[in-house]
């Protein structure tokens, strides 16, 4: 596996959950792939979860691990091909990326959407210039449009916990105080599909997701329809994707709040967020606490979803 950006990358579900399992069992397993090789993780965004996982994973498999936050540790980057370099940015993405190439064997990069550009962003402008220019394999650690490694990981997660063979898996909206990207429910939508579970999707009208990651799924604007004899409940928030609201705050409606009188409409799910979580906006206080929260198991899984990519990769090269 050379790239890894959506759930087309990953082939049989069935194979990648179970090779995810069985290297939960033994992390170290493959400690000999990554001897004196190295990852380069590029960060664009603030990271927690992402960058330890993504690191710890590297490390399990024996990789050289090289971090750095472009906001913090690097030149400014220029992006676009045309522009007259005269501002703030002394150094073109053109240039960076392939000298990026030359010191490591694999790249991770982190860039979310900026919300100035709904065709770059939904083109994905950032990561698929590092595919083009670097020279070196390369896997999202979120980008612009989806956020395939936890996807990857709350499919792992969810096989884990599941109790029938086609759990009925809820994706709800859910209110925030800031404009958030569509990245983490265009690949929940996704991986969902992919692995043809019963798969909802609830929001308040002017929420649509893009029809192409939506796919097949049910799509309803009544959150207490969509939650009843739910097995799995996935709260997440996400700004207007349709124009001329992309990347708009159309609501704060806190009756969208997941809470214990939602959550009893299920049946006796159990609660997923991909964290970090804005508590008694997203998600009330007991719910989120409760024994039937997957949140920290979820985010362990993490580790476990990036060490299977990075594994692949390293058996391609």
């Amino acid at each position: 596996m050379r790239y890894f950006t959506s759930v087309n990358d990953i082939g049989p579900l069935d194979k990648a959950v179970k090779e995810a399992l069985e290297v939960k069992q033994n992390r170290f397993a493959y400690s000999h792939l990554g001897r004196n090789r190295t990852l380069l993780m590029i960060f664009f965004n603030s990271s927690l979860r992402t960058r330890l996982s993504t690191q710890k994973a590297a490390m399990n498999l024996g990789m050289n691990v090289i971090v750095l936050d472009v906001n913090n540790g690097a030149w400014k980057l220029e992006t676009e091909r045309g522009v007259i370099m005269d501002g703030d940015c002394p150094e073109h993405l053109l240039e960076a990326v392939p000298v990026m190439g030359c010191y490591c064997d694999i790249i991770g990069v982190r860039s979310f959407a900026r919300f100035e550009n709904k065709e770059d962003d939904y083109n994905e402008k950032i990561i698929n210039q590092f595919i083009k220019y670097s020279g070196r394999p390369v896997f999202s650690m979120e980008a612009a449009t989806g956020h395939p490694l936890q996807a990857f990981a709350d499919l792992i997660t969810i096989e884990e916990y599941k109790t029938k063979a086609r759990p009925k898996v809820v994706l709800t909206w859910a209110p925030h105080p800031r404009a958030l990207p569509q990245a983490v429910p265009n690949s929940f939508a996704q991986w969902m599909n992919a692995a043809g579970y019963d798969f909802v999707i609830t929001h308040p009208k002017g929420y649509e997701l893009a029809p192409e990651f939506v796919g097949n799924a049910k799509v309803t604007y009544d959150q207490d329809e969509a939650l009843r004899g739910a097995d799995f409940v996935y709260a997440k928030n996400w700004s207007a994707y349709a124009d001329p609201n992309y990347g708009q705050i159309l609501s704060k409606d806190r009756a969208w709040t997941i809470t214990t009188e939602k959550m009893a409409l299920t049946d006796n799910a159990y609660f997923m967020h991909c964290l970090p979580v804005r508590r008694n906006m997203i998600v009330s206080d007991d719910v989120i606490e409760s024994d039937r929260s997957l949140v920290i198991p979820e985010a362990a899984n993490r580790e476990i979803s990036a060490e299977v990519v990075l594994k692949r990769m390293l058996e391609s090269l």
